[in-house]
């Protein structure tokens, strides 16, 4: 027997369940907040869940915390005294070893109390036990969500929860000049699916303007291809690196095997997404990837994504698919060309 607290974007954390259900079965679920975060009972124990979770990652899932303590709070000081002597308890999880301290509170939550005065308390009480408090880089990570009246604690490797941030929350710093903000999509993408963008050499973005994608791929020195009836940022236009063909995709004409990465944001239905990108898959090299959103435009999402799978697999292996913090109402894929 085993507890979690799982977190979806908002509002999707019925499919995060869903999924869970055909993962795991026998598991049940209790909402803690409305449509993000919820308790998962499962009669299997940790290491047969998170097996199962590494074999068939839930698309819609996107943090996961084991539950190794609860305790009741009050809204007292003795919330933080319990607190710290529950992790005391516990040293033997992070002894010597690079530790974060994650909390995140449900907004009705009797724990009334910063995260940061939380991990700053915490933070002290692991230099007693000569753990390293990081905020980067951890080997372990405390995670602790503050439910109504409860605290629900869980010790584990970043991995085990599928992100080294709070609930999976990525959070990236906005630059000056930039472009737009769906550059932090194909950020987190690069993350998510262990990727090096500067490791690649030619790049074609379908769907670029105004340029958010095509600016991160120029700074890691791609040659990069935009393709968009639309106008491209004024900043981008000089750039040595790139080519803008002002036209609709489905009328570009690429060179074979020109690219060895294609990226694709467009605001299309999902099938329409799928037949362009098929149709270019002669531009693309052997093996080379591509990172493409899927826009999920009525109320069957999971349908819409296998439907999306079973057409674009013909000419692609989809290496994952995920639902990143970044993206809002649509999943982001990584294939790569057979």
């Amino acid at each position: 027997m085993s507890q979690w607290i799982g977190t979806s974007n908002q509002t999707y954390a019925p499919y995060a369940i869903e999924e869970l259900r055909r993962l795991l079965p026998g598991a049940s679920f209790t909402q803690l907040a409305a449509g993000e975060v919820f308790m998962m009972e499962c009669p299997m124990e940790r290491e047969e869940v998170l097996a199962l979770i590494r074999e068939r990652e839930p698309i819609f899932l996107r943090h996961i915390q084991p539950v190794d303590r609860s305790m009741r709070v009050s809204g007292s000081a003795a919330d933080l005294e319990g607190l710290s002597e529950m992790i005391r308890n516990a040293r033997l999880m992070f002894m010597d070893k690079r530790t974060a301290v994650h909390i995140r509170r449900n907004v009705k939550s009797a724990f009334h109390y910063s995260a940061s005065d939380t991990k700053a308390l915490l933070d002290a009480v692991l230099e007693e036990w000569d753990a390293e408090p990081v905020v980067q880089q951890p080997e372990v990570v405390i995670s602790i969500y503050a439910a109504d009246d409860q605290l629900y604690v869980g010790f584990a490797p970043p991995a085990d929860m599928l992100s080294d941030w709070p609930g999976g929350a990525v959070r990236f710093q906005r630059e000056e000049g930039q472009v737009s903000r769906a550059k932090f999509k194909l950020l987190e993408a690069e993350r998510t699916f262990g990727l090096q963008y500067s490791d690649y050499r030619s790049a074609v973005d379908i769907g670029a303007a105004p340029g958010g994608w095509t600016s991160l791929l120029l700074e890691r020195g791609l040659r990069v291809t935009a393709i968009d009836p639309a106008d491209m940022h004024p900043s981008l236009l000089s750039h040595p690196l790139l080519t803008h063909l002002k036209q609709n995709a489905s009328d570009a004409k690429l060179p074979l095997q020109g690219f060895d990465l294609l990226v694709c944001d467009m605001s299309w239905s999902p099938m329409l997404m799928s037949r362009l990108v098929l149709d270019l898959k002669e531009s693309l090299k052997e093996g080379a990837d591509a990172i493409v959103t899927v826009k999920l435009m009525h109320r069957k999402p999971l349908q819409t994504i296998r439907e999306v799978m079973e057409r674009l697999s013909t000419a692609f292996h989809v290496r994952k698919a995920k639902q990143l913090f970044h993206n809002r109402e649509e999943i982001t894929l990584h294939l790569r060309k057979k």
